[in-house]
């Protein structure tokens, strides 16, 4: 029996009451929000700048919560008080997309706009430096093992602890927390890759993957507390400016980072292979992602300029490999790829459930 309030709205009626008030409310908003990734923000921005010059509505209001804040933000619901995409610099995750889920969010639009690279970089006045996957794995690992795989709290504290010919000076490296989606692929890109290059470690990973355990990704997950790894914050702008004053620090950002302030900081190569335009957009550099943006499907065509804005972002002119977004330090993808974000971003197809 379904029960009566008093003036006899059942559940339902009352449910379908506050989703019409919700649609109603929300055109008292005309301008898009945007959460998320640091390392998107500025795209997004200059989108933003572009979509609100053009005339089409007003410029967007962007802001620069980390992937994993923006999510939380994005998935809280929908409506007037919760944003219309989330910038993303990895996928979204399907405990995220469960969140979203369960909180009405129902349809989410996956959009990818184009490629970056994870950065390691130190101050210009340092000396160069070459790092393997597996050597940043033994200096930020929290946890290191040996010959006979037992496991001990990691007790490098200089770069020639890991390897005799690396430099004579201390760990410290910058980056992001872990809200940060830069923070996940540097782990997932970096870090584990890393791990898998020693014979012990890819012997506990099928393991795990025989009997459902997780010790495997619990070590390449884990990153030093003790000062070697250190939480900088989301705002990359600040990682520069403090291992631009010291010399020996290293920082964690994306490749468009690294660009834009290129008289101040330089790459340091992962397995040889250089940060650049190029290494990237063809895969070549080993730490190589996408960037997304995720949009709110029940929010196109009640706040105004979604579609226009959409349209604007996924243009050649944008995300071209000419594009004003280039200028900025965007890789663009290839040819296939940009298509399949401009059809997504016109047929408003929603994403399926992510697998992990």
């Amino acid at each position: 029996m379904t029960p009566h309030f008093k003036n006899g709205l059942t559940f339902a009626a009352i449910a379908v009451a506050a989703t019409s008030a919700l649609s109603t409310a929300a055109f008292a908003r005309d301008q898009i929000r945007i959460v998320g990734s640091s390392t998107v923000y500025p795209f997004t921005t200059a989108v933003a700048e572009q979509f609100g010059k053009s005339g089409a509505g007003k410029t967007p209001v962007v802001e620069s919560t980390g992937t994993g804040g923006g999510m939380k933000l994005f998935c809280a619901g929908v409506g007037e008080a919760t944003p219309d995409i989330a910038n993303a610099s990895r996928p979204m995750k399907k405990a995220e997309f469960e969140l979203c889920q369960a909180n009405g969010v129902t349809e989410v639009i996956e959009i990818k706009v184009g490629l970056d690279g994870i950065v390691l970089a130190k101050s210009k006045s340092g000396p160069d430096l070459s790092l393997q996957q597996e050597e940043v794995f033994l200096a930020l690992a929290a946890d290191i093992h040996d010959e006979n795989l037992k496991f001990i709290p990691n007790p490098n504290k200089n770069w020639k602890d890991v390897d005799p010919l690396l430099p004579d000076t201390k760990i410290e490296v910058l980056g992001p927390p872990p809200t940060s989606g830069t923070y996940d692929v540097f782990l997932e890109l970096v870090m584990e890759k890393g791990a898998k290059g020693f014979g012990g470690l890819r012997d506990m990973k099928d393991a795990d993957e025989k009997n459902g355990t997780k010790d495997y990704e619990k070590v390449w997950k884990s990153l030093r507390k003790d000062g070697a790894y250190v939480e900088a914050g989301e705002n990359d702008n600040l990682i520069v400016q403090k291992i631009e004053g010291t010399p020996t620090a290293l920082g964690i950002f994306g490749y468009s980072f690294l660009e834009e302030n290129a008289s101040k900081i330089k790459p340091v190569l992962i397995g040889g292979i250089e940060p650049t335009y190029e290494n990237i957009a063809s895969g070549k550099y080993p730490a190589s992602r996408a960037l997304f943006i995720y949009v709110k499907k029940a929010h196109i065509g009640v706040i105004p300029g979604m579609k226009e804005f959409l349209a604007e972002y996924v243009s050649t002119k944008a995300i071209g490999e000419d594009g004003y977004l280039a200028k900025k330090g965007l890789i663009a993808m290839p040819k296939e790829d940009a298509e399949k974000s401009a059809k997504a971003a016109t047929e408003l197809t929603a994403m399926a459930a992510p697998e992990k």
